[in-house]
């Protein structure tokens, strides 16, 4: 039988490797984080053939940018698309909200894909906000908006910027796509969920109530989720 002193040895060593194990993670998931914020990459860059989009009557050019450079034009141009295409899922909500969404689009950390009818880029039809971030220690590609002009939605270009976005994600050793929807954006929760197959996340408020058998609170938004590898579905997808 093991005696005390050889039992507390085992004990440290086991409580070293696992101390060296979460620093060596948290080590891996810092250099990915650091790779996929380089000044000088363009996430586009690595997919040449996504720069054009010409299918279902539409021609468009899409660009790459960065929060902290954005013009005052294109600012004011993201501000309305959002205003038009975000008011009413919000509801009331909306004005709190809109002033979040303003911070949020200038950060250094928000990246995005920027959708023109031309070369000109003066003027913009639609975009993706998204970061890399950690959730629940993995490492993951947040989307944070997906805005289309109505004249353009409709016309599987949703579809293309996402599909377009998990390629990023995998590309940068994300462990999944990650974002928020309001429950009144119902069109938005059909496209997700029917055509992309997404998963309402275990981090998204109605699964931790559910989980932790909480009645009576709702949030008016869910977390949504792709996952593309064992332990980012065990903690983000299942519940």
């Amino acid at each position: 039988m093991e005696n005390g002193e050889g039992k507390s040895m085992a004990d440290s060593k086991t409580k070293k490797a696992t101390r060296m194990q979460i620093m060596q993670k948290k080590k891996r998931i810092d250099e990915l984080l650091k790779s996929a914020y380089s000044p000088d990459k363009d996430h586009l860059a690595e997919f040449p053939h996504s720069r054009h989009y010409n299918k279902n009557g539409l021609s468009l050019f899409l660009e790459s940018g960065r929060g902290d450079k954005l013009s005052s034009n294109l600012k004011q141009q993201i501000q309305n698309l959002l205003k038009v295409n975000m008011e009413g899922p919000y509801g009331e909500e909306w004005p709190t909200e809109e002033k979040i969404k303003r911070r949020e689009m200038s950060s250094p950390e928000a990246l995005y894909i920027f959708i023109h009818t031309d070369n000109s880029k003066e003027s913009i039809i639609g975009f993706v906000q998204y970061r890399f971030t950690i959730e629940e220690e993995i490492p993951v590609v947040y989307v944070y908006e997906l805005q289309l002009e109505s004249a353009y939605q409709g016309k599987a270009l949703g579809k293309f910027l996402m599909l377009l976005i998990e390629l990023i994600a995998r590309k940068n050793g994300m462990g999944a796509v990650v974002l928020t929807v309001q429950k009144k954006n119902y069109s938005a929760i059909k496209f997700y969920l029917n055509k992309l197959r997404y998963n309402i996340s275990a981090i998204s408020p109605s699964k931790v109530y559910q989980l932790n058998g909480v009645f009576g609170e709702e949030k008016s938004y869910e977390i949504l989720c792709k996952a593309f590898d064992n332990e980012a579905k065990s903690v983000l997808e299942e519940s």
